[in-house]
């Protein structure tokens, strides 16, 4: 048997929030257990009522859902908590995502898919709307750039920090305790990872992605 949904709404339009209510007052198992305007005192009233699930404007007057959504994960992470707001930018999708909210949809979302989702988020599902969530991706993987070094193995690392400090395959053989060849066939295989033809490209990628003196022990 499925659990009761119980939804507690936040939000500072009352038509909006009777408009909600009236939608899931007709759907089996759903509830509505509390309203509320204003971000202040929203947290402790959700956390005190009997809700499972949250649905929280982005914005309103005095605060953040986004805020209210974090205050609540913090205390009890098992209330689901949906960020429904009028804003699609980026940088509020990625904050929400970062305070643990487990859907972020956009306010002309059809009755039907509202409902789904409060059902889903419920059950523990994370879902975001499609296009959102490619952009607040990419927001994430330009913060967190991959290293183009990431392909090297420790030993590969030790030696592109030698050859970035100017030092001959002798020199960083006699700093490493390795044959000279051995190095060679090491500084070989660098720039084969790292596409690259000549040893002087290396060095200059390896100034830009690692710390002066990597190289030394």
């Amino acid at each position: 048997m499925t659990r009761p949904v119980h939804v507690f709404l936040l939000d500072d339009h009352e038509i909006v929030r009777r408009g909600i209510a009236d939608l899931l007052e007709h759907e089996e198992g759903i509830s509505v257990v509390g309203e509320a305007g204003l971000a202040t005192g929203a947290a402790g009233a959700i956390l005190g009522s009997s809700a499972t699930v949250a649905v929280l404007d982005g914005r309103l007057p005095d605060g953040s859902g986004i805020d209210v959504c974090r205050d609540i994960k913090s205390a009890r992470p098992e209330v689901g908590c949906l960020i429904l707001t009028s804003y699609d930018d980026d940088e509020a999708v990625l904050a929400a995502v970062l305070a643990g909210a487990n859907g972020y949809l956009l306010k002309e979302v059809r009755a039907t898919s509202l409902v789904d989702a409060i059902r889903r988020v419920s059950a523990g599902e994370t879902l975001l709307d499609p296009a959102l969530a490619e952009g607040v991706m990419g927001r994430i993987a330009a913060a967190h750039p991959a290293s183009p070094l990431d392909a090297l193995t420790p030993r590969e690392t030790e030696i592109l920090a030698l050859i970035a400090e100017g030092l001959s395959n002798r020199e960083i053989g006699s700093t490493l305790f390795l044959a000279e060849k051995t190095v060679k066939n090491y500084v070989s295989g660098i720039l084969a990872k790292l596409g690259m033809q000549r040893r002087t490209q290396a060095a200059v990628l390896a100034t830009e992605w690692m710390p002066k003196g990597a190289g030394r022990r």
